[in-house]
């Protein structure tokens, strides 16, 4: 992993497309550190996770894509985003990134300016 993602204030997870854990920056060990932390690398993603969520990855390792969404947990509100990597152009697996919103996260729409 590289060193900028190591201690990245979000939790990020990698899997290889068979769904594998391939890496967890320390963030992402110390969310899941009761399932075993550091010790999910190596792994099967889809056995970390209850139904929906291992049908929702079954299906996202099938047919890549973006999966974003938000959760409450704890009265913590975070953004997860889930989105396939490549190598090559040739589909690798999946990364997910687990961020922690602020509580009054502000929220700006953006026009593009008129052409002069």
């Amino acid at each position: 992993m590289n060193n900028w993602v190591k201690e990245f204030p979000g939790a990020v997870t990698v899997c290889d497309k068979g769904g594998i854990i391939l890496e967890m920056n320390d963030q992402a060990q110390q969310v899941f550190a009761k399932n075993g932390g550091k010790t999910l690398v190596g792994a099967d993603l889809l056995a970390c996770h209850p139904e929906p969520a291992r049908s929702k990855l079954g299906e996202l390792l099938e047919h890549p894509a973006v999966n974003a969404y938000t959760i409450e947990k704890n009265g913590v509100k975070k953004l997860i985003y889930q989105s396939p990597w490549y190598e090559n152009g040739e589909f690798g697996g999946l990364v997910e990134v687990s961020l922690v919103l602020p509580e009054n996260m502000p929220h700006f729409i953006r026009s593009p300016k008129p052409p002069a």
